[in-house]
C-alpha cells in the first residue's frame, strides 16, 4: 500500500476508524529530520497490508498535532482500535518502527 495523506478533515476517519493498526508520521517540509525519515516510512508503506501508514504536515493541521500532543517532529504515532498505542520521536530505525506495529 501507499502512505496517505491526511488533512484535519480526513484524520478521524482515516486514522481512529480504521481497522488495522494505523502509522502516523507527524512531519513539516521545512524539516531536515522529517525529510530523512520520508523515504524509511514510504518503504515501510509498500511492505504489508496488515497496517496502514499515513503522514500528516503539522504547519496544515495544528489541531490535531496539539490534541495529541505532538512538540517535536518527526514524530510517529501507531494508532489501534482509535487510541495512541506507541509514540517515538526523531529519526528512528526501520526495526523500532516496524516493532511498534506488532
Amino acid at each position: 500500500m501507499s502512505v496517505t495523506k491526511l488533512s484535519a478533515q480526513s484524520f478521524d476517519q482515516e486514522v481512529l476508524h480504521s481497522d488495522k493498526p494505523v502509522l502516523v508520521d507527524f512531519y513539516a517540509d521545512w524539516c531536515g529530520p522529517c525529510k530523512m525519515l520520508s523515504p524509511l516510512v514510504d518503504e515501510i508503506a509498500g511492505e504489508s497490508d496488515a497496517y496502514r501508514v499515513c503522514k500528516i504536515n503539522v504547519d496544515d493541521a495544528p489541531e490535531i498535532a496539539a490534541r495529541y500532543r505532538v512538540m517535536s517532529i518527526p514524530t510517529l504515532i501507531v494508532f489501534q482500535g482509535g487510541e495512541a498505542a506507541a509514540r517515538t520521536v526523531g529519526v528512528q530505525s526501520k526495526q523500532t518502527i516496524l516493532n511498534m506495529l506488532k
